[in-house]
């Protein structure tokens, strides 16, 4: 989408990585270290699901996807960090900080609809378990997960298109380590409340209704657990939805506190947005992992295999 005759500005300067102007290298290294583990954590997660066979439930599908989505929605952001903090001047050009712009919000809606998906997943799994299989069946799995893609990209394009209503006339600083909607809204001259508006609401409704269905489904569940009389079923249902929870609560907060609210730049704005770029793709796999056996299991088993295969 061209809008190069809408703005006078077209390129920004990045001012997030001047708050540590002394520590470049040792963020460098620091942050790479993280990378590195997000990718090689998710794909394992991804390789672990597909390779072995008890893992071939809806469950684990939606997982693998969970930790596709985590690979791709650090990479948005991540790679140009690195590249920003071994550099003097840290630009972006219009184009390209729209196009990361894209990516993020679609990216970061795909991983709210599908943590809502889980959430219906061990919703059918334990409040309906002898139907468990008949329901969430490999069509079904296949249309929960072009639903996640379909409306997050819906969701994205609508963000990109009112942001490229927007018109920068300098300056041309963005206090954040990338872009998005807040640092972009809070340096453009023209009229941004009828756009800032649309902007809460189009990320609201997706929220919302995220919420109402997390809601809803967690109401069944717990009802169920307490109303199970064996002790192993019901820890073993709690401890798969401690793990959901927590991955959710990471999630959703610090999103909630970014976008649901009006372009005001506040001092955590920056530490939230590393939260939820860098270090929730993080721990999402070793959350799922530390806390499901079956997981760990499953990884051993391939470990072996693959060791023994080799010798």
């Amino acid at each position: 989408m061209n809008t190069s005759h809408q703005h006078n500005v077209e390129e920004f300067v990045l001012l997030g990585l001047d708050t540590f102007p002394n520590a470049s290298i040792a963020l460098f290294i620091l942050l790479l270290f993280i990378y590195i583990l997000i990718l090689f954590s998710n794909l394992l997660i991804m390789v672990t699901v597909y390779f072995e066979a008890r893992l071939h439930s809806a469950m684990y599908y939606f997982l693998s996807k969970l930790s596709l989505v985590d690979l791709c929605y650090a990479s948005v952001t991540v790679p140009k960090m690195l590249v920003d903090f071994l550099s003097k001047r840290t630009t972006f050009s219009l184009s390209s900080c729209i196009t990361q712009l894209f990516f993020l919000h679609f990216f970061a809606g795909t991983e709210c609809i599908l943590l809502t998906v889980m959430a219906y997943d061990r919703y059918v799994a334990i409040c309906n378990p002898l139907r468990y299989s008949s329901i969430m069946n490999r069509t079904m799995c296949y249309w929960l997960e072009v639903l996640c893609w379909a409306v997050s990209f819906l969701h994205s394009i609508i963000q990109i298109i009112l942001t490229c209503q927007l018109k920068f006339c300098g300056p041309n600083t963005i206090d954040h380590f990338f872009c998005d909607i807040h640092p972009l809204s809070v340096l453009s001259c023209s009229d941004i409340f009828i756009i800032e508006i649309v902007f809460v609401a189009n990320s609201g409704l997706i929220s919302a209704l995220c919420f109402i269905v997390l809601l809803l489904s967690y109401m069944g569940i717990i009802r169920t657990i307490v109303n199970t009389k064996s002790e192993d079923g019901m820890g073993k249902a709690f401890s798969t939805c401690a793990s959901h929870l927590i991955v959710v609560t990471l999630f959703f907060g610090p999103c909630v506190f970014i976008y649901l609210r009006p372009s005001v730049s506040y001092a955590a704005d920056k530490l939230v947005s590393i939260f939820y770029t860098v270090l929730t793709p993080l721990l999402n796999p070793i959350i799922y992992t530390l806390r499901n056996q079956e997981v760990k299991a499953a990884i051993w088993s391939l470990f072996r295999k693959k060791v023994c295969q080799k010798q």
